[in-house]
């Protein structure tokens, strides 16, 4: 399967890939890059793609747990994501040094930019380049974290199923009062894992197949009432960002849950898509360096706005014009990530290193159906592009 995509950001090597999986992540990706550039509340609740992401990644390893040892499919999950993280920590820190690091941690710290098992530290210089980086890392953290527990889960939800996705749910209930979006690395970290790990677990439902055993008229209303409980508290407590389900972790797990059930029960075959190789190859291109544009999505942007402001762009005001520079430069200068560290994904997951992020037809061999990953929470610095909160 030396030419297979990526199947999400540390998948395992899989024998056929899930057409409707691959056009989920695309469309979360480029739903994750639009919100980020632009910075609109309304996209997060249009598609929430964070939750779709870790239910699609609760799936595929579900069914890698089936097929191998609990370490074995611990360890190629990590061995494929962690290459391209190192590759941005050895661009990002020493950026960061150079600026001037008035207030850096002590040197334990700058290990989680090794091993990103919650946000690392970050400085603003640069134009906050770095700390754009390391803030999206919150979703690795969150993504390592559930692979690591999977094999218990797993045990745990084929054992008690509705009580283990309940559980989570419970136990954000309780906390209701924290303020656990403000609180320490540690405090977010779990709040994360807490938050999405209903997610997963529906991923988990989806691949033993009790997502099907439903109808759909009750798959329908129990959809529909989590993401009306979720976002009725939203609105009833609109937080500092308007209708924003960061900082309220149990409305943001329903309204993601409500989502993520509606979808996974769909579950299309898509085949349509076979008659648009455009669309296909685009879709192929998201999947395969989806850990690519994630990790580098932030810091182009950032960098996207400091050329604007070189450019004089935004003295032409906030019209049509601007928005379309401004998502030129973005788009140019991600194909251009893409296209130079790529190769990496390909490294880690021990395929050879090629340019181009989507597959060719040989004489030989027909393409792979597509596949691949993807995550988000809003950024701490407020783009001056379209900028909400």
């Amino acid at each position: 399967m030396g030419e297979a995509l990526v199947a999400e950001l540390a998948s395992a090597e899989l024998p056929a890939r899930d057409r409707y999986f691959d056009t989920l992540r695309a469309m979360a990706m480029v739903r994750v890059v639009a919100y980020h550039a632009f910075h609109y509340t309304v996209l997060a609740l249009l598609f929430p793609s964070m939750g779709i992401m870790f239910a699609l990644g609760g799936s595929l390893m579900a069914r890698s747990l089936d097929r191998a040892a609990g370490a074995q499919v611990i360890r190629g999950r990590v061995r494929r994501l962690l290459p391209a993280v190192w590759v941005m920590s050895a661009v990002l820190v020493p950026l960061m040094l150079v600026a001037g690091w008035g207030h850096r941690p002590a040197w334990p710290d700058f290990l989680l930019w090794v091993v990103p098992l919650a946000t690392p530290p970050s400085s603003h210089g640069f134009g906050d380049v770095g700390a754009e980086g390391a803030g999206v890392l919150w979703y690795l953290a969150t993504y390592l974290w559930l692979v690591l527990l999977s094999p218990v889960l797993l045990r745990l939800y084929r054992r008690q199923r509705v009580l283990t996705i309940l559980l989570p749910l419970i136990v954000l209930a309780a906390l209701h009062s924290e303020k656990i979006a403000d609180g320490n690395n540690a405090v977010q970290t779990v709040g994360y894992v807490l938050t999405f790990l209903p997610c997963w677990l529906l991923g988990f439902a989806h691949r033993d197949g009790d997502l099907r055993k439903l109808r759909p008229a009750v798959v329908a209303g129990v959809a529909v009432g989590c993401a009306a409980l979720g976002l009725g508290w939203v609105v009833e407590h609109p937080g500092p960002g308007g209708l924003d389900l960061v900082p309220f972790p149990l409305a943001h797990a329903l309204y993601s849950m409500g989502f993520v059930l509606a979808l996974l029960r769909l579950n299309p075959s898509l085949a349509w898509l076979g008659r648009m190789p455009l669309v296909q190859k685009l879709v192929a291109a998201l999947n395969n360096r989806a850990v690519t544009i994630y990790l580098w999505h932030n810091v182009v942007i950032t960098v996207a706005i400091l050329i604007g402001d070189r450019l004089g762009l935004w003295d032409l005001g906030r019209g049509a014009l601007v928005y379309f520079g401004f998502t030129c430069i973005a788009l140019s200068l991600l194909t251009a990530t893409v296209f130079g560290l790529g190769w990496v994904e390909d490294l880690a997951a021990r395929r050879r290193p090629r340019l181009r992020p989507w597959p060719v037809r040989s004489s030989r061999h027909a393409a792979p159906p597509l596949a691949g990953r993807a995550l988000v929470a809003p950024t701490a610095a407020k783009h001056r592009v379209g900028a909400a909160s």
